[in-house]
């Protein structure tokens, strides 16, 4: 079959009420014979099957000579046979899912991701694509909008009508949002740049421009460049939302609305912290994933699962970038950055699942455990994101200490660059541990071994001296204790614990997780169990600890629970809680030069340094 000049996509949305997306291909002049159409079991930069296929509500085809009848070929695959002529295929999508993966459509707004809503015709993936986009019908959407990083063809900015992909691949790389959303314009290094924001929200969009122009210079400095012409946010406004999906000129949010800057706020809150950290990970992702490649995913066959150990690396190191940005911007201070590297040591270290499983192992199958998570995954997985961030934290101040303050992990991240993100070179499962070594001057592979295949804790106590800061562990004071920065060291008793984590919603004080090893493991008590009593007196959430903190001088206490819908009596020994949780401290009589490679290391990063 000769390839047609291009491949023309119509999208609207047909019916909001319903949440379907009506979706036209038209194949010019394809030569007789018959073609295949597909759609993605997976989107890129999301590591789990979705199966998009199955939002298909209907679909049907016809060629010069009529109707064609499509085969199923499997789950996600049609046949088309005989094709004559011109081919158009019509089918719609139901579009009701409110994430940063796939499609979403009512009569606010609608939102689709291609890889959810595209067709790909098998052997036509280099083939140019058009793709037209048209506004609900009826007065009570004209004043709809449309944001994309598309490139245009005859649409007017943020207008409905013709864009265009270079390919299948490029189409698919593009979310779309289109209705009623407010528009905050910045630059950065003279390339325009816009954050779009869809839904209910009261903000100060002044400052979300001028923090959000500050985090991105700060990137396009670290790589000395900005390989871009446009770069779009798209923001999704709810009352409890995160996630972030990364695009080449673009990326998709979901954010709390709560963790937007209020306009009298001073210094950035936890949640306003929170979201210009995850446009600050998705950003970094323009250089690192999406240009600096995974040899395993370039080219990835997108109906089944392609493995890779470096997602560590990918997600890991950009983790660790996220909130450094913050800092080196000038958008937090020192201490507030500090603080959030303490609180990813205490998630990463109050998990027994790090004994378990590598970082390097995370990565590979994240597709059947990071990304599938149940009642046992603290005791079973280790987050590459989380434990990556703690690898990359480890490597650069290796490299700083082995060269003297000379490297670091810029020098990394810029060779990574130029080798690879220039040259379009798919990295190798080891390329980035080679060339750590080379930034290094010296092998590295112990640290390698030990940080991406142990299930060792890293040792980052003198590292961290290095630089004039104290690190140690403490025991929880709660659940919501993730430690932090402290000024004093503050000595208590371990708390007693029965190691198990409640359910984050309900009234009811069920069980989520039970720990491995922990006292609860030990009695009996399970994941979904709902609490009852402690020595006869009713738990609920709030006073779980006090109960548990005068019953267990006893040595052994009662606990009585629900189990479906039978009563369960446990005898438990509850233990001290254990030392999991992280406090870093200045180190107040530091040497001018230890305080020196504190500036080094969390200062700006300098243009081609």
């Amino acid at each position: 079959m000769s390839n047609p000049a291009y491949l023309i996509y119509r999208v609207r949305p047909a019916s909001p009420q319903a949440h379907l997306f009506a979706v036209e291909l038209s194949i010019p002049n394809p030569s007789a014979g018959s073609l295949t159409l597909t759609l993605p079991a997976w989107i890129p930069g999301s590591y789990m099957i979705r199966d998009f296929a199955r939002h298909v509500v209907r679909l049907a085809a016809e060629d010069a000579s009529g109707t064609l009848v499509p085969e199923k070929l499997d789950k996600q695959s049609w046949h088309l046979a005989r094709v004559r002529g011109p081919v158009v295929v019509r089918y719609a999508v139901y579009a009701w899912e409110l994430s940063v993966r796939a499609a979403h459509l009512d009569t606010t707004h609608g939102y689709f991701n291609g890889a959810s809503l595209f067709l790909r015709v098998v052997g036509l993936d280099r083939v140019p694509c058009r793709v037209e986009l048209s506004p609900p019908e009826g007065q009570e959407y004209r004043d709809w909008r449309v944001a994309t990083s598309l490139a245009r063809r005859g649409a007017e900015p943020f207008g409905f009508g013709g864009y265009e992909a270079e390919d299948y691949a490029d189409l698919i790389d593009h979310p779309v949002e289109m209705g009623r959303f407010r528009i905050v314009p910045f630059e950065v290094a003279d390339v325009p740049h816009w954050l779009v924001l869809t839904g209910r929200y009261h903000a100060d969009e002044s400052r979300l421009a001028a923090d959000l122009t500050r985090v991105c210079g700060q990137h396009a400095a670290l790589f000395g460049e900005l390989p871009i012409d446009r770069y779009l946010f798209l923001a999704m406004v709810t009352g409890d939302g995160y996630g972030g999906l990364e695009h080449r000129y673009s990326s998709s949010l979901l954010c709390a609305r709560d963790d937007l800057p209020e306009r009298s706020e001073g210094p950035p809150a936890e949640g306003y912290r929170r979201f210009l950290g995850l446009c600050s990970h998705e950003y970094f992702h323009l250089w690192h994933v999406k240009r600096i490649r995974p040899h395993a995913l370039c080219e990835a066959d997108l109906s089944r699962e392609v493995h890779t150990r470096t997602l560590w690396a990918f997600e890991g190191i950009t983790s660790y970038y996220d909130d450094l940005a913050l800092v080196r911007s000038g958008c937090i201070d020192e201490r507030a950055y500090l603080g959030l590297l303490a609180e990813n040591l205490s998630r990463v270290t109050r998990n027994p699942g790090r004994r378990v499983q590598s970082v390097a192992a995370s990565s590979f199958d994240a597709w059947t455990k990071f990304y599938k998570q149940d009642e046992n995954a603290p005791n079973a997985i280790v987050s590459y994101y989380a434990k990556g961030a703690l690898v990359a934290l480890a490597l650069d101040l290796t490299i700083r200490r082995e060269t003297q303050g000379g490297r670091s992990l810029d020098d990394l991240m810029r060779a990574l660059w130029a080798r690879f993100g220039r040259t379009g070179r798919g990295l190798g499962e080891r390329d980035i541990e080679a060339l750590a070594a080379e930034i290094a001057g010296r092998d590295l592979g112990d640290l390698f071994d030990r940080a991406l295949d142990g299930t060792e804790d890293l040792d980052l106590a003198p590292l961290l001296a290095d630089v004039g800061i104290a690190l140690r562990l403490r025991p929880a004071r709660g659940p919501k204790d993730l430690g932090g920065l402290v000024d004093a060291v503050d000595e208590g008793p371990p708390p007693p614990t029965l190691g198990i984590r409640l359910q984050p919603a309900g009234t009811d004080p069920a069980v989520l997780n039970v720990l491995t090893g922990s006292a609860a493991e030990r009695a009996g008590i399970a994941p979904g169990d709902t609490l009852v009593a402690i020595d006869g007196l009713r738990v609920t959430r709030d006073n779980l600890a006090g109960l548990l903190g005068r019953a267990a001088t006893a040595g052994t206490v009662t606990v009585h629970a629900f189990r479906r819908d039978e009563l369960m009596t446990f005898a438990v020994e509850p233990q001290p809680a254990p030392a999991d949780t992280c406090e870093l401290r200045l180190i107040a009589d530091a040497a001018p030069g230890v305080l020196a490679r504190r500036a080094a290391w969390l200062g700006q990063a300098e243009v081609g340094a």
